[in-house]
């Protein structure tokens, strides 16, 4: 931690919105790249960057030090000398000519890199971080290039000499073509650099590249023709050669610019395979040679070819990164962002472009259903581990993984800031973050550290609450992410889950003081999505949804739950005439005897609303009417003379003898009322005509007072037929 990310390390320095560049600007940048730039700094050990404390006594070099970069350009200006000069020194001299004797001092400069080697710190591939531990610097470049730069800086010209001129002693010098990687490297980092033209750039390493083969064939095929003793120099392709007059026997004699011009014209034109003849293998080891230099060329041809093409074309990957980094470095400027915010923009920007094999840039071309399985191969066994998912069901956890987004983080970047609004959960898939809380005075603490399979974000989240601690990256990181309301959505689905989601976030944070302090927030979180749950079950069945109510009962919704009113979704269903749905929820388990607050049972809405098939389903599944004051609400039945009401509630079990608070039967009110058709039907289903109220008046007495001869005439039948019965 508290790394700095080093701009000039990418190569994604500040520039103007002027990026057609000028004189000026060219020579500030040659100036800058060999370190004789303002504001550039010195190597050292500790300096910018904050070091294991084992480190601050050791000599270790900062790569992105002033000194070190002007050592590394010298470096590749002597790379270049020694990458040409190599070649030519195996084809041309038989060991070094006095007059070149003392370039071999330039190994001591090699020698001197390769020690100075031993104490450059690297970033590590994997957790991208600066490592200044000398042990493992040392180790790394021992496994690494340390044997190839070792031999390259041997003096194999003094050591060919001094063993008798073996002639397998010189083969050796080919090593030091290994230093090419300088250029290559050299190559690389111009390319993405955005303030030097990217055709310019490509052009002249394409040029390069073909320039540097013909270059070493022309040597390689010149040292075919010396090693042949001078008595056979003719049966050699330059020793046979005759160009108009001018013929090259003798041609050790000839000066050195001619035999090289030659050399490289032979290596062209074979290359270009345009010679005319005048040129060719005299001898079985140049016609060896020439065979497996043109089947060479052939590849070469194709990769300049491939390369020029795709520069006419464009839409390479790195001119896309260029052209998103000259567009980024625009906006930065415009609105003069610092240059920490610079750093870590551009650090993250260069760490998509080499991690771009991530599953979304990759995958977006491929269908939905593809893409979910890809997800579950992937992600499926990590999500499985995570804390917060214990015990939930496989097709939630499916929903989770199809939700999942891979994304990278460099170290030192803060993923949630302490304080912040929260809108999206992470899973650590690889590397090792920090939770850091930070105090009024601005001090840290680290609060605890997170690992493959941890998750964080999940509490401010599905709290609703501001993120408590800072979360910084320590290494490279690789990171699964969803979106808040992809989270929401799937628990809302699978409420069984979305409760034990809960329940796993107090287990997990049972240790933690603060989150123990939230339990009863939880708690009514809980509360609150059985709650809407309830809701949107009865919603669903209210509409008649079949569809979304099974959803919603398969999620784990419960179908006797009751709403603020007491009322189950069979109520609702029941009261709104949908058979099927109610067969279902029977089916489900639904309580067929639950009472609402109003003291309405499903039963008694079917039998109010008349829908006698839901009724006889209600009543063969052990529903009943469960009426609390059945004489109150016959009585008032009667008062408004709903006769198909009264007979289906005398159908379905209520006592037509039934009193109120009066200890009137329904008989006295619709004999008082003079209801006679009411009365007939109360007794049909066997009310009593001689019943006392609290007065001592029977309904026959209230049909007396009322004078309906029809009533009296129903009244009085009633009493015959009771006298007999008796």
């Amino acid at each position: 931690m508290g790394e700095e990310i080093n701009e000039e390390e990418f190569e994604l320095n500040e520039v103007k919105d002027n990026l057609e560049g000028s004189v000026g600007s060219r020579l500030n940048l040659v100036a800058k790249e060999f370190g004789y730039g303002r504001g550039g700094k010195l190597w050292d050990s500790s300096s910018a960057l904050k070091l294991p404390k084992r480190c601050y006594d050791a000599f270790v070099i900062r790569p992105n030090g002033r000194l070190y970069r002007m050592w590394v350009n010298m470096m590749f200006v002597w790379s270049i000398y020694s990458t040409f000069f190599t070649p030519l020194e195996f084809g041309f001299f038989r060991g070094s000519p006095e007059h070149l004797r003392h370039l071999e001092w330039v190994q001591i400069v090699f020698l001197a890199d390769v020690l100075l080697h031993f104490f450059v710190a690297y970033r590590d591939a994997h957790s991208y971080r600066m490592v200044y531990d000398r042990k493992c610097i040392a180790l790394r470049y021992v496994k690494g290039n340390f044997a190839f730069d070792f031999l390259g800086c041997f003096p194999w010209d003094a050591i060919y000499k001094s063993t008798g001129r073996m002639e397998v002693i010189r083969y050796f010098i080919w090593l030091r073509l290994y230093r090419a990687r300088n250029i290559i490297k050299f190559f690389k980092k111009m390319e993405k650099d955005i303030r030097i033209n990217y055709l310019f750039t490509r052009i002249v390493k394409l040029i390069t590249v073909e320039l540097y083969c013909t270059h070493i064939a022309a040597c390689i095929f010149y040292y075919l023709a010396t090693t042949m003793p001078p008595a056979k120099e003719g049966y050699t392709w330059i020793g046979s050669l005759s160009l108009g007059d001018y013929k090259y026997i003798n041609f050790r004699e000839i000066d050195f610019v001619r035999r090289y011009v030659t050399s490289l014209y032979f290596a062209i034109v074979t290359m270009a395979s345009v010679g005319y003849g005048d040129i060719h293998a005299v001898n079985m080891r140049e016609m060896v040679f020439i065979m497996t230099y043109i089947s060479f060329d052939m590849i070469l041809s194709a990769y300049l070819i491939g390369n020029m093409t795709a520069l006419i074309v464009k839409g390479s990957k790195t001119e896309r990164f260029r052209d998103k980094m000259t567009d980024l470095i625009k906006y930065m400027n415009r609105n003069k962002l610092g240059k920490d915010i610079r750093s870590q923009i551009k650090g993250h920007l260069r760490l998509q472009y080499e991690s771009s094999y991530t599953k979304d840039s990759i995958l977006e071309d491929i269908p939905v259903a593809v893409r979910s399985k890809i997800s579950q191969t992937l992600y499926m066994e990590m999500v499985q581990k995570v804390k917060l998912f214990e015990g939930c069901s496989d097709e939630f956890l499916n929903q989770i993984v199809m939700k999942l987004n891979e994304e990278f983080f460099l170290p030192g970047e803060v993923i949630l800031e302490q304080g912040s609004a929260v809108d999206q959960i992470y899973i650590v898939s690889h590397g090792i973050l920090e939770e850091v809380g930070i105090g009024e005075d601005g001090s840290e603490e680290t609060i605890a550290e997170f690992v493959p399979y941890d998750i964080f974000g999940d509490v401010a989240l599905l709290c609703n609450i501001p993120q408590p601690y800072t979360v910084r990256v320590c290494e490279l990181c690789r990171l699964l992410r969803m979106e808040k309301q992809s989270l929401i959505s799937v628990l809302q689905l699978y409420f069984n889950d979305s409760r034990q989601v809960l329940s796993n976030l107090l287990k997990a944070r049972e240790t933690d003081l603060r989150i123990k302090q939230m339990e009863p927030d939880i708690t009514y979180l809980i509360a609150k999505q059985e709650a809407e749950l309830v809701l949107g079950v009865n919603n669903a069945a209210y509409h008649g949804d079949l569809y979304h109510l099974k959803a919603l009962i398969n999620a784990g919704g419960d179908p006797s739950k009751t709403d603020y009113d007491g009322r189950t979704a069979l109520h609702v269903a029941t009261c709104k005439g949908y058979e099927e749905i109610v067969r279902f929820l029977i089916q489900r388990g639904a309580n067929v005897h639950c009472i609402d607050k109003f003291g309405n049972s499903p039963l008694l809405e079917a039998v109010r609303a008349g829908h006698d098939r839901i009724a006889t389903l209600l009543v063969e599944n052990g529903a009943t009417l469960n009426l609390k004051d059945a004489g109150s609400y016959l009585c008032k039945v009667v008062t408004e003379s709903k006769i198909d009401i009264l007979r289906r509630l005398l159908k379905y079990g209520v006592d037509p003898n039934s009193k109120n608070y009066d200890h009137r039967t329904p008989l006295h009110v619709a004999a008082a009322e003079g209801l006679h058709l009411v009365a007939s039907v109360l007794i049909e289903f066997g009310a009593d005509v001689l019943s006392k109220d609290r007065w001592g008046n029977t309904p026959l007495d209230e049909g007396q007072r009322c004078g309906s001869k029809p009533l009296l005439k129903i009244l009085e039948n009633a009493r015959e037929k009771c006298i007999c019965n008796q």
